[in-house]
C-alpha cells in the first residue's frame, strides 16, 4: 500500500527518508567519536599531572613538605582539583581527604575513581558528575599507600559537542527542509510527466491515434515516452493498414459477387440463346475464379499475419520451377500476344518451398503478362550470385511508373492505368512468403528491361557435392 497522494508524495518521502538518514548517520558518528576524543584529551593530561605530582608528593614527603599547601599550589599550577585521600579498608575499602585544594566543592568522599585505584593498586579515571556538572578524575596510588585525585570541569568540552550538535541538528533542519521543496519539485514534475504518458496510453487504446506522445526529458521516462511514439506509430500504421484491408476486400470481394449475381439473373432468362448462355457461363466461370483466387490470397495473408503459415525446407531446382511456370503460362501468353522465354541454367539450387517458389514466380511471371502490352517479351532466367540462387522474371514493357514503385509491394495496391487488374495482393504476398523462406524479392530497371528479382539461400547441386 502506497503513501497517499501517489508517485509525488512517495518520491518526496523518500527524498526526505535518505536526506534525514544521510544525517543522522551523520550525527551518530560523529557527535559521539567528538565528545569522547574531547573527554580522552583531557584525561590524557591529567594523567600526566597526576604522574608528575605523584613523583613530586613522594619526594617531599621524604622531606616533610606541608601536604595541605602542596595540594593547593598544585590545583593552580595543573588547573584542577587536587585530593589526597587516605585508604582505609580492605573490607570494604573506605577513603577519607587528608588535603583537598577544594573541600567546599564536596563529593570528595568515598570517590568511586579513587577507590578503584585503592582496590586495583594501579591508576585509573573516569567521568562523575556533581551538583549537575560533568567532571573528569584520575586517580593515582602513591608509595604511602594514600591516594591523589585529580578533578576537572570537562564542561568546556561537552560545551564545543553541544555546539557541533545544534549545528548539526540546524543542517539537517534546513537541509531537510531543502530535500522536501526540491523533492516535492521533482516528484511533481516526475508525476505530471507520468500522467502524461498516462494519459498517451490511455488515448492509444482507445484507438485514438492522431496526437504524438511528446515526453523531451533525457531519462527512463523520456525512453518511455519515446516507446509510447513508437507504439502510437506502429499501431497507427496498423489500424490504417486494417482499414485500407477491410475497404479493399469488401470491393474486391463485392465486385465479383455482384457480377455473378447479374449474370445468374440473365441466365434464368428462359429466351437467352445457347450461344449468349454459354459467353454467360465463361465469364461466370472467371468470376468464380477470381473469387477463389482471393480467397486463397486473403487465407495466405492471413496465416502470414498471425505467424501460422508453414513452409517447408528442401533443396529446389529453381530451372524445373521455371519450366514448370513457363509450362503454366504459355497459353496465357499466347492468349495476350506476348512471347515467354526460358534462359534456365542447371546447377541452380536452393533451399525453399517448392510450391511456394511456384507460387512467387507465378505472381511475378503473371503480373509481367497482365501488365504489360502485347508484343513484349517476358523473360524468366536462373543463376547464381555468390549464397544466393536467383530466378528473374523481366520484360521488356513500359516498366512501372516511378511514382508508384515504392509501394507496389503493399497490399492491395495497384497501379491504375489500362492493364491494371487483380486484387493489388500477388507482389504483397511473393515478398512476405520470401522472407519467410530467408529471401528477398526485388524490383529494378536494367537496360531498359523490368526485372523481379526473388533471391534464395543457395545450396550446391548433387552433381557437385558428389565430386568434390
Amino acid at each position: 500500500m502506497g503513501f497517499p497522494g501517489g508517485i509525488r508524495t512517495t518520491l518526496a518521502v523518500a527524498l526526505l527518508l535518505i536526506v534525514g538518514g544521510a544525517l543522522g548517520g551523520a550525527y551518530a558518528m560523529v557527535v559521539p567519536s567528538l565528545e569522547q576524543r574531547l573527554v580522552d584529551a583531557r584525561l590524557r593530561e591529567l594523567s600526566q599531572d597526576a604522574d608528575a605530582w605523584a613523583s613530586s608528593y613522594d619526594q617531599g614527603a621524604s622531606l616533610g613538605l606541608d601536604l595541605d599547601r602542596n595540594v593547593e599550589l598544585s590545583a593552580l599550577l595543573y588547573r584542577a582539583r587536587v585530593v589526597v585521600f587516605q585508604v582505609l579498608g580492605p573490607n570494604p575499602y573506605r577513603l577519607t581527604p587528608l588535603a583537598d585544594s577544594t573541600p567546599a566543592s564536596g563529593g570528595a568522599v568515598n570517590d568511586p575513581t579513587a577507590l578503584e585505584t585503592a582496590r586495583t593498586g594501579g591508576a585509573a579515571r573516569g567521568r562523575v558528575t556533581r551538583q549537575g556538572r560533568s567532571f573528569g578524575e584520575v586517580s593515582w596510588p602513591l608509595l604511602d599507600g594514600n591516594v591523589v585525585l585529580f578533578s576537572t570541569s570537562i564542561e568546556d568540552q561537552l560545551a564545543t559537542v553541544r555546539v557541533v550538535k545544534r549545528r548539526l541538528l540546524y543542517a539537517t533542519g534546513v537541509a531537510l527542509l531543502i530535500a522536501g521543496i526540491l523533492g516535492t519539485a521533482a516528484a511533481t514534475l516526475h508525476a505530471r510527466r507520468i500522467r502524461r504518458l498516462e494519459r498517451a496510453a490511455n488515448r492509444i487504446a482507445e484507438g485514438r491515434f492522431d496526437e504524438p506522445v511528446v515526453d523531451l526529458g533525457d531519462d527512463e521516462l523520456g525512453e518511455l515516452g519515446a516507446a509510447f511514439e513508437r507504439m502510437r506509430v506502429q499501431l497507427a500504421q496498423l489500424d490504417t493498414a486494417r482499414k485500407e484491408f477491410v475497404a479493399n476486400a469488401s470491393h474486391e470481394l463485392r465486385t465479383p459477387l455482384f457480377s455473378l449475381a447479374g449474370f445468374l439473373e440473365l441466365m434464368a432468362d428462359e429466351e437467352l440463346d445457347e450461344e449468349t448462355r454459354a459467353g454467360f457461363l465463361v465469364t461466370t466461370r472467371e468470376q468464380v475464379e477470381r473469387l477463389t483466387k482471393l480467397a486463397s490470397d486473403l487465407l495466405d495473408l492471413s496465416r502470414l499475419d498471425v505467424g501460422r503459415l508453414r513452409v517447408e525446407r528442401e533443396e529446389v531446382v529453381l530451372a524445373d520451377a521455371a519450366r514448370t511456370i513457363v509450362e503454366e503460362l504459355t497459353p496465357l501468353a499466347e492468349a495476350t500476344g506476348h512471347r515467354l522465354a526460358l534462359d534456365a541454367g542447371d546447377g541452380v539450387w536452393a533451399l525453399a518451398d517448392e510450391e511456394r517458389v511456384l507460387q512467387i514466380l507465378r505472381a511475378l511471371a503473371g503480373n509481367a503478362l497482365v501488365h504489360t502490352p502485347a508484343g513484349t517479351e517476358v523473360r524468366i532466367t536462373t543463376a547464381v550470385d555468390g549464397d544466393r540462387s536467383l530466378v528473374t522474371v523481366s520484360d521488356d514493357g513500359p516498366g512501372v511508373p516511378r511514382e508508384h514503385v515504392e509501394r507496389i509491394f503493399d497490399r492491395f495496391y495497384r497501379v491504375e492505368g489500362r492493364q491494371a487488374s487483380g486484387s493489388g495482393l500477388g507482389l504483397a504476398i511473393a515478398r512476405e512468403l520470401a522472407e519467410h523462406m530467408d529471401g528477398t524479392v526485388d524490383h529494378r530497371v536494367e537496360r531498359g528491361r523490368t526485372a523481379f528479382t526473388l533471391a534464395l539461400p543457395h545450396v550446391p547441386s548433387p552433381a557437385l557435392a558428389v565430386s568434390t
